[in-house]
Parts: structure tokens; sequence; C-alpha cells
């Protein structure tokens, strides 16, 4: 069962809840018992240390996994 973040708008309280898929998208309720919390899009880097053992993104790239050959279109990542 995946894990969503969920966001209650009456206390400004960002949560996470384990749930199926099948309710990812009905509205939660926040810790504080407020009903209506909406889901929110969850945002993550993965990184790895390189042979330096400096950090560098899984890509290889320092862009997001999506970009091929160092270029991307699709996200804000200057390469």
């Amino acid at each position: 069962m995946p894990i969503y973040e969920y966001y209650c708008r009456r206390c400004d309280t960002k949560f996470e809840q384990l749930r199926p898929m099948s309710r990812s998208d009905e509205p939660a309720t926040c810790p504080a018992g407020h009903e209506g919390a909406g889901r929110v899009l969850s945002l993550f880097a993965s990184m790895t240390r390189g042979e330096d053992g400096s950090l560098q993104a899984v890509s290889g790239t320092g862009g997001c996994a999506g970009c091929a050959a160092g270029s991307c279109a699709g996200c804000a990542v200057a390469h």
C-alpha cells in the first residue's frame, strides 16, 4: 500500500497517509481531525556519491532522471 501526502488548508498542515491506490484521490482527515485535506504532489531527489565522494544526481547529469543526452525540455534544470 503506497504512502500519499495530503495538505489541510484549515490548519496549514502537510501529512502522510498509508492508503490503497483506489482511495488515493479521496479527501483525507488531517491529524487534527479536519476533514477534506487534498492530495499533493510528492517531490524527491535521488542522489548518489561519485567516485570523488561528491553528491550527484542519480541521472548523472545533475538533472531529472528523464533527461536524455544532457538536455531536458520537460524540466526546469539547466544542464
